[in-house]
């Protein structure tokens, strides 16, 4: 755990540092950073100990004592396989009430705490739009001085458009002490705006520039105290729910993507695949047209029309074509995305089973293993552990990517791992149940001495 938070909050300091926070806000949020991170701490801890048990064992030569007393090793595991039964099921309620409850804590927490003192949060050539009416982009950042390079700020407070724009070649970025202000001091700029024309309708545009050694800019903040979100803004989001939410909303999710899917046909079909000028009468042209709704027909009639009339048709055809062109790609963009969300309802879905299944994989893999390699202590089963571990990890993320994209069904994406890694589990456990040395060294040296030998008598 202490690994994984210090992963967690390197990835994080740079919305953490220097906006004069609390330390019990500081506390509340690592709080909810730990219990987000059990998921993954827990298999590798079940893992961890597992083989440190049976290796230890294994190494002073306890577990062939019991062994020899007529105790088979499944009998020994039997108090650990209930206890990790009890640990997998505990682990199915964690996943199930306390992680979205802790993801919606800490996720709300986040997004004030990244909107506290916002100067510090301007990334090096991005737009930095969290002021409202006002886009900052800044091409350097020296955090040691706090001078910025190469500053261009864009002026939407008259909701006007790009009409009025500030670059500067430096600056400097402050909070007022109230914290209600946030003053920007810049060095050897300009400033250029549009100037509207009194007619509207002139097509003449004109702009006014104005160059400065030193301009100072003030912006209007919303206050210096942390304002806590109201955290009914994120209930919705997909990892805030448990099993019974993510069902009823994935299922909501699919009724009005098949809605979509229908109705876009019946509306391509109606109105955008055969269309006509609607005059507000029927002539005979449109009965012609209604009467001939094929290929050959409609080019009998466009050859039937003068020469003006096939080039008016023809223009009118090419507009309704881009425009359904357009119209298709947005609905297909907008499916994909629909069909996206309901992707990641079935993975959290998947995800509350999958904890509890490899913590019982991993105590399967890890037991056998330490008892079969018979080593003990901290360096050897740390780095088996951590092979094994990245070897899920691998698998889990390989597997939920392909169900983001829609390319393999959720089940088979989120229970990849599992499949891999128990074939594994219940090999090792027979393997150590028949006290295979298929891990020893010696077994292995004994085995190429042999293979030596025979190759030397068959060629004298």
């Amino acid at each position: 755990m202490f690994v994984l938070q210090m992963q967690w909050l390197w990835k994080y300091i740079d919305d953490l540092i220097g906006k004069g926070l609390p330390s019990s806000i500081i506390f509340e949020l690592l709080a909810y950073a730990t219990t987000t991170l059990i998921p993954m701490a827990l298999p590798l801890a079940i893992l961890l100990a597992s083989i440190m048990t049976f290796g230890n064992l294994g190494e002073n030569y306890e577990l062939l004592a019991i062994k020899s007393s007529g105790i088979s090793l499944f009998k020994i595991m039997r108090p650990l396989i209930i206890f990790n039964i009890i640990v997998s099921i505990s682990a199915f309620y964690f996943s199930n009430n306390i992680l979205p409850w802790a993801n919606l804590k800490m996720s709300a927490l986040m997004y004030d705490v990244k909107n506290q003192s916002p100067e510090l949060s301007i990334k090096e050539g991005a737009f930095f739009n969290d002021i409202e009416g006002y886009s900052i982009r800044v091409g350097q950042k020296n955090t040691e001085t706090g001078l910025l390079r190469d500053i261009m700020v864009y002026d939407h407070s008259e909701r006007r458009g790009n009409v009025y724009v500030t670059i500067a070649d430096s600056g400097y970025m402050n909070m007022t002490t109230d914290k209600q202000y946030m003053i920007l001091n810049l060095f050897q700029g300009s400033t250029y705006s549009d100037i509207l024309a009194k007619d509207r309708k002139s097509d003449k545009k004109s702009f006014r520039r104005d160059t400065f050694e030193e301009e100072t800019m003030r912006f209007q903040m919303d206050g210096g105290d942390l304002e806590r979100t109201d955290e009914g803004l994120f209930k919705r989001h997909y990892q805030m729910m448990n099993i019974e939410q993510l069902a009823n909303n994935k299922d909501s999710l699919q009724v009005k993507l098949a809605q979509r899917k229908a109705l876009f046909g019946t509306n391509l079909l109606r109105s955008n695949y055969f269309k006509r000028l609607n005059n507000g009468e029927e002539n005979e042209l449109d009965s012609a047209i209604t009467d001939s709704l094929n290929y050959e027909g409609m080019v009998a009639l466009l050859n039937a029309l003068d020469e003006d009339k096939q080039n008016q048709v023809l223009k009118i055809a090419a507009n309704y074509a881009r425009s359904t062109k357009s119209y298709i790609g947005t609905t297909h963009r907008d499916m994909v995305n629909s069909s996206r969300l309901i992707n990641r309802h079935w993975i959290e879905w998947h995800r509350k089973f999958t904890l509890s299944f490899a913590c019982l994989v991993f105590f399967f893999i890890g037991a056998p293993f330490g008892a079969i390699i018979r080593k003990g202590g901290l360096g050897m089963p740390l780095i088996v552990s951590v092979v094994l571990f990245i070897l899920y990890y691998i698998l889990s993320i390989s597997g939920e990517n392909l169900v983001k994209e829609g390319l393999i069904p959720a089940y088979q994406g989120m229970w990849v791992s599992a499949a891999v890694l128990l074939p594994l589990g219940i090999f090792l456990s027979y393997k150590a149940a028949t006290d295979s040395v298929i891990l020893s060294k010696e077994a292995y040296i004994k085995f190429f001495v042999k293979l030596g030998k025979r190759w030397i008598k068959s060629n004298p």
